[in-house]
C-alpha cells in the first residue's frame, strides 16, 4: 500500500469507532488530529522498510507535534489511527505518558473499549522498569537471613551490622513476602502490594540488571520479571512512561525505536524528565561501598579463577584516595560558610550548595577527577571480566547456579555506585565544543556533629541537547501530544525544549478545545495595589482579596499557591467559619482529600481544595467540584536551581535573556495547565481569578494571556482601602 492508502485506512478506522461506539459522537478536532497522526505514521520511512515503498521524495522521518486542548479527546485520536496502522504495516505502537494515572485510564480503560471496538483484534501491556519486580533469588535468601549474610544490604557507614532487631523485622517482611508469593496472593509486582515496603527495603529484593544473571539464574523459568517481557514481546500496543523510554534507549526492553510507531502523551513533561534522566551524581564521602565492592568481587573472581584480581585491589585504593583528594579539595574550595558555622554553633547542621560558573573546575580539582574517572573506568572493566567468567562458569556448572547467581547479585548491588562515579566525573570534566552548552556543575556540602559529606553533581544543560543526542537519532515516527505545548501562543519555546526545534520531519498542529470558553467562563483579572516583588504588602492585600472572594463559593473551588510559604499564609489567616470549607494539599492522602471535597460538593457544601503546582495539573474536578479557580500569583519559577542558574548565565553570555527566553515562556505553558483546571466538559460554567496584575499591565504578561483559552476576560480594580 501507499503511504496515501495508509493513512485513508487509518482514518477510515477511526471514523468507524466513532460511529459504532456507543456515547461517542464526531469532534471536528478530534477528528483532525487523527487525521495528523494518520498522515505522520503513514509517510514516515522505519528502519527495516525499504525507500521505494515510499517514493524517493518521502521523508526518513516523520514527528507530529500536536497540541490538543481540553476535551479533543486525544486518546482515541491517537490510538485508533496508530493502531490501525501498526497492523497494516506489521509494526508495534509504543506510548510513553509522564502519569501513572494516564498508564493506568489506558491500558485499563481506553485500550480495552478500542480493541471491541476495531475490526482487528490487537493485544496490549503495561510496561515497567524492572526495578518494579521481585528477583525470587534475592527474596528467597533475605527471606532466610535478613540481610545479615547476604550483603545485599550494604553498610553505608562503616560502623558495621544492622542490630539484631533491624535483622528481625527485615526478616519477617521478606519472608511475608515470600508466602505471598508462594501462595499466589502476590504476582511479583511491588505496585500490587497493599502497604510497598520503603525503598531501602525494596532495593535489596528488586530485579535490577546488575543483580541479574538472567537465563544462567535457578530461577529463571518463574522470574516475575522475564514473564513480564514475554507479554511485552508478544503485544502489538505496549504502554510505558517517559523515565523508562529514556532509560532504556538501546536496550531490548522496548520495541525498536527506528521500527515502531511512538506516542509521547503528557509531552510537555519530556524535557524535565530528560534532564532527569541523563543528569548524575556521586558520594565524595561515605565510602565504605568501595572496600564491600572490592573484597566481594575478588572473593568472586577467586572462585572462578579470572586473573583480574589484583587490578580490582589497585583500582579500588587508586579511587578512594582520588575522591577522598576531591572531596578534600571540594571542602577547602566551597567549604568556608559551614567552617563559620562550625566555629560559631558547633554542632549545629547546615549545608551549602556550590556551582562551578561557567562549568570550568579550578585545575586540581579537575586532576583528582580525572584520576577518578581513570581508576574508575578501570575497576568497571575488570568488574565486567569477573562478571563475564562467572556467567561462563554458571553455564559450565549449573550446580553451582544457585550460590554463583547470590555471589553475582551481592557485586552488583554495589556496581551502580561506581558506575555513578565514573558518569558524574565524566560529565564534570566534559569541555563543551565550541558554541554548545556546558554542563552545569555543582557540589553540596552538609556539615552536623560527625562531619562534613559532599556529594558531587553534573547535569546538561539543555534538554533538547541531551534528546537530540540521546533519542531522537533512534526514532523514525512519532507523535508527541499534550493540552499544552505551546507557549504564549507559539511551539518555539517547546520544540527548542525538546530538541525538535531544527530537526527535519517536523510538524505542528495546535486543535482547539471543543468547548465554548467565552460562553461558559469569565476570566476574572483582579489586582492588587502592591506589586507582587513587595511580597509582604502584595501578600496581605491578595489574602483580604482572596478571602472575600471564597466567602461567596456555595459549590467546589480550588485555589493554586506558588509556594508552600505563601500557602501557610492564607491557612494561618483564615477566619473560623471559612477554615471550615477547606481542605489544604499535604493534610490527607490525595485520594482522600479528593473524595471529602466530593462528598462535600455533593452534599451542597461549600468545598475549597488549597493546593500547590502538583495540583495545577492533571487534577479533574468536573461541574460543581470547581466552578471557581483562583490563582494566587503568577507561577513564575525563578532560575534558582544549580541548573537553571547555570542556563541563565549562559543565555546572558550568548546574548540571550534568560526571563524572557526561559522563565516567561516556561510560565506560560504551567499558567496554561492551571488556568485548565476549571472547564472540564461542555457543561462545565466556571470562572477564574487572578490576582496579579503583571498579567494585564506588563508586556510578558499580554504574552502570557494570549497563551490562554478564549475566556470572557474582566478586570477588577484593586480594592479600594486595601489592608
Amino acid at each position: 500500500m501507499s503511504a496515501t492508502e495508509w493513512a485513508a485506512q487509518a482514518l477510515q478506522c477511526f471514523d468507524a469507532v466513532v460511529q459504532t461506539t456507543p456515547g461517542l459522537r464526531l469532534r471536528e478536532g478530534q477528528r483532525q488530529m487523527a487525521e495528523r497522526v494518520a498522515e505522520t505514521f503513514a509517510h514516515a520511512q522505519l528502519a527495516r522498510e525499504s525507500g521505494a515503498a515510499h517514493g524517493d521524495a518521502a521523508p526518513q522521518r516523520c514527528i507530529a507535534v500536536i497540541e490538543a486542548g481540553t476535551g479533543v479527546g486525544k486518546s482515541l485520536a491517537y490510538c485508533a489511527p496508530a493502531i490501525q496502522m501498526a497492523l497494516a504495516r506489521g509494526t508495534r505502537v509504543l506510548i510513553a505518558t509522564a502519569t501513572v494515572a494516564l498508564q493506568e485510564q489506558l491500558v485499563h480503560k481506553d485500550l480495552p473499549a478500542l480493541a471491541a471496538a476495531m475490526p482487528e483484534p490487537f493485544s496490549f501491556a503495561l510496561a515497567k522498569g524492572r526495578a518494579r519486580y521481585v528477583c525470587k533469588l534475592k527474596l528467597e535468601r533475605l527471606a532466610s537471613d535478613g540481610g545479615e549474610e547476604s550483603g545485599l544490604f550494604p553498610d553505608e557507614s562503616g560502623e558495621g551490622a544492622a542490630s539484631a532487631a533491624t535483622v528481625a523485622s527485615r526478616q519477617r517482611l521478606y519472608r511475608r513476602l515470600a508466602d505471598d508469593l508462594a501462595t499466589g496472593l502476590w504476582d511479583g509486582d511491588r505496585d500490587q502490594l497493599l502497604e510497598p515496603p520503603e525503598p531501602a527495603l525494596w532495593a535489596p529484593v528488586a530485579a535490577v540488571a546488575h543483580t541479574c544473571t538472567g537465563r544462567h539464574c535457578p530461577m529463571f523459568s518463574v522470574c516475575t520479571y522475564y514473564e513480564r517481557r514475554k507479554e511485552l514481546v508478544a503485544a502489538q500496543v505496549i504502554v510505558a512512561n517517559h523515565d523508562l523510554l529514556l532509560s532504556s534507549i538501546g536496550a531490548r526492553l522496548l520495541p525498536e525505536l527506528g521500527n515502531c510507531l511512538l506516542i509521547i502523551d503528557e509531552a510537555h513533561h519530556l524535557p524535565k524528565t530528560a534532564l532527569a534522566q541523563f543528569a548524575c551524581e556521586m558520594d565524595l564521602s561515605h565510602l565504605a561501598w568501595l572496600g564491600q565492592l572490592a573484597s566481594r568481587a575478588l572473593r568472586v573472581s577467586a572462585q572462578v579463577a579470572t586473573g583480574d584480581a589484583t587490578d580490582v585491589a589497585a583500582c579500588s585504593a587508586h579511587l578512594r584516595a582520588a575522591l577522598q583528594d576531591a572531596e578534600r579539595l571540594i571542602v577547602d574550595l566551597y567549604g568556608a560558610p559551614l567552617r563559620e558555622v562550625a566555629a560559631h554553633a558547633p554542632g549545629r547542621t547546615a549545608s551549602v550548595r556550590a556551582r562551578v560558573p561557567g562549568g570550568v573546575l579550578p585545575a586540581p580539582l579537575a586532576d583528582a577527577l580525572a584520576q577518578a574517572l581513570h581508576h574508575a573506568g578501570a575497576w568497571l572493566e575488570a568488574l565486567r571480566a569477573i562478571a563475564r567468567a562467572l556467567r561462563e562458569h554458571i553455564r559450565e556448572a549449573p550446580d553451582e547456579a544457585r550460590r554463583l547467581s547470590q555471589a553475582y547479585a551481592q557485586v552488583g548491588q554495589l556496581a551502580p555506585r561506581l558506575e555513578a562515579v565514573h558518569a558524574t566525573a565524566a560529565l564534570l570534566l566534559q569541555e563543551p565544543s565550541e558554541g554548545a552548552a556546558p554542563a552545569a556543575k555543582w557540589f553540596t556540602l552538609n556539615a552536623d556533629a560527625t562531619g562534613i559529606a559532599v556529594r558531587a553533581h553534573a547535569s546538561p544543560l539543555l534538554p533538547g541537547a541531551a534528546l537530540a543526542t540521546h533519542l531522537w537519532p533512534s526514532v523514525r515516527a512519532a507523535v508527541l501530544t499534550s493540552a499544552t505545548l505551546a507557549s504564549c501562543g507559539s511551539f518555539d519555546f517547546f520544540l527548542r525544549e525538546a530538541g525538535l526545534q531544527e530537526a527535519p520531519g517536523v510538524t505542528t498542529l495546535q486543535v482547539a478545545s471543543p468547548f465554548d470558553y467565552a460562553r461558559q467562563g469569565t476570566f476574572v483579572a483582579r489586582g492588587t495595589a502592591a506589586a507582587p516583588r513587595d511580597v509582604a504588602a502584595y501578600t496581605r492585600q491578595m489574602l483580604q482579596a482572596l478571602f472575600a472572594d471564597l466567602a461567596g463559593v456555595t459549590h467546589g473551588a480550588l485555589v493554586l499557591f506558588t509556594s508552600r510559604e505563601l500557602l501557610r499564609s492564607a491557612v494561618d489567616q483564615l477566619a473560623a467559619p471559612l477554615r471550615e470549607s477547606v481542605l489544604v494539599q499535604g493534610q490527607l492522602p490525595r485520594l482522600q482529600l479528593l473524595q471529602r471535597h466530593r462528598d462535600r460538593v455533593a452534599q451542597h457544601q461549600p468545598s475549597i481544595i488549597f493546593g500547590l503546582q502538583s495540583f495545577g495539573e492533571g487534577m479533574d474536578l468536573p461541574g460543581a467540584l470547581c466552578e471557581s479557580l483562583f490563582i494566587t500569583k503568577l507561577p513564575f519559577s525563578p532560575p534558582d536551581e544549580p541548573v537553571d542558574e547555570a542556563r541563565a548565565e549562559w543565555l546572558r553570555a550568548s546574548g540571550g535573556d534568560p526571563f524572557m527566553d526561559l522563565v516567561v515562556p516556561a510560565t506560560g505553558m504551567r499558567l496554561a495547565q492551571w488556568v485548565g483546571r476549571a472547564i472540564r466538559s461542555e457543561e462545565d460554567h466556571a470562572q477564574v481569578v487572578c490576582y496579579d496584575k503583571r498579567l494585564l499591565h506588563t508586556g510578558y504578561g499580554r504574552r502570557l494571556l494570549k497563551g490562554l483559552p478564549a475566556f470572557t476576560l474582566q478586570e477588577r480594580a484593586a480594592l479600594a482601602h486595601p489592608a
